[in-house]
This record gives structure tokens, C-alpha cells and sequence, in this order.
């Protein structure tokens, strides 16, 4: 937990001084951009110019917005919201549907999941990593987004819900039904082999 005050208190920082000296911004950008850059991969955005479209994007936003940051929350889970907004934006934009997650962070999903006792047999090794891909990409939006976001990123219940701006227990209903879809899913295409 120390390491997350850490970071906040350096965000904070961060954020008061780039307030009044620009040259700052720099290094709130140097800290997120590659975590932010792999968030808009995770969300489905694979063209390397589109990333760079959205990223620029949000970074503008963030700069012109800095000054209604409010410090009493994480900057962590503001700018995380901005870069969900935005790549949200994206896909509407372009009318596009995200690609799949790739077969790394699918590895990294499956570990995450495995510990879970109510899908833990269907995450075996005969389950392999494009089959979990394609059943993740099938999954509602709002319950992908969640998934993403405690699974791949790590983010905790209070984290998710500042980024998608729903309460607490929303966020624990919907990532509990996502894997209720999610296994459902598995389940039923493992009856269909």
C-alpha cells in the first residue's frame, strides 16, 4: 500500500507544478503513457498510429482539464478515466468493434482467473489461449471493461469505480456477472466440441 501513496503523493506533486510551470507536463506524460498506451491495447484499439491518435488525445485533455483535477482523489483513477472515455470515443468514431486482447495478456488473464474457484476447471491447459480470446471479445462491453480493468490492469474495486463513475457494489455486481458470462460461455462452447 505504500508503494500507491508513494504515487500519489508524487501525482499530486506532479500535478501542482505543472500548474504553473508546463515543462512538468512532460513527466506526467512519461509516467503514463506506456501504462496508458497498454490500457487502450487491452480495450481493443491495435493500430499503433490509433494509440498514438488516442493517446494525444487524452494527454490534451488531461492538460487542459489539469486544473480540475481534484487532489483529494487519485490522479491514478482520473486520468485512467479519460483514457476509458477516449477509447470509447474511439470505437464510436471509427464505428469500429475493439480487436481481441493478444495471446500474452490472454496467459496473464487465465493466471489471474485460475485462482477463481467457480471457473477454475475450465481454465486448464486443453483451453487454449485464442479459444479464451474469442469468448473474452464475445463478452457484453461493460462486463469486457471490467474484466480488463481488475484483471489486466490490476485496478481495485474502488480504482474501477472512479474510472467508470459507478458505485462500489456496481462494480463487484458487474464483475461477478461478467464471470458468470464469461464461464457460461466456456461452458457452452465446451458442450459444443
Amino acid at each position: 500500500m505504500k508503494k500507491t501513496e508513494d504515487n500519489n503523493d508524487r501525482d499530486a506533486r506532479l500535478v501542482r507544478e505543472a500548474l504553473t510551470n508546463t515543462d512538468i507536463f512532460a513527466e506526467i506524460i512519461s509516467n503514463y503513457q506506456p501504462a496508458l498506451s497498454r490500457y487502450i491495447r487491452r480495450l481493443g484499439c491495435r493500430d499503433d498510429e490509433d494509440v498514438d491518435d488516442v493517446l494525444q488525445e487524452i494527454f490534451l485533455k488531461v492538460y487542459i482539464n489539469l486544473n480540475q483535477y481534484n487532489p483529494s482523489l487519485s490522479f491514478s483513477s482520473w486520468i485512467y478515466r479519460i483514457t476509458h472515455n477516449e477509447t470509447v470515443s474511439y470505437f464510436r468514431q471509427k464505428k469500429v468493434r475493439p480487436a481481441l486482447v493478444s495471446s500474452d495478456e490472454a496467459k496473464k488473464f487465465l493466471d489471474n482467473l485460475a485462482s477463481d474457484e467457480d471457473i477454475a476447471e475450465l481454465i486448464n491447459a486443453k483451453i487454449n489461449r485464442s479459444y479464451l480470446i474469442h469468448n473474452l471479445s464475445e463478452l457484453d462491453e461493460k462486463y469486457r471493461y471490467v474484466l480488463v480493468l481488475k484483471f489486466f490492469e490490476g485496478k481495485t474495486y474502488s480504482e474501477i469505480s472512479d474510472i467508470l463513475k459507478v458505485p462500489m457494489g456496481t462494480v463487484a455486481t458487474l464483475v461477478s456477472r461478467a464471470k458468470k458470462q464469461l464461464e457460461a460461455k466456456l461452458r457452452s462452447n465446451e458442450r459444443q466440441k
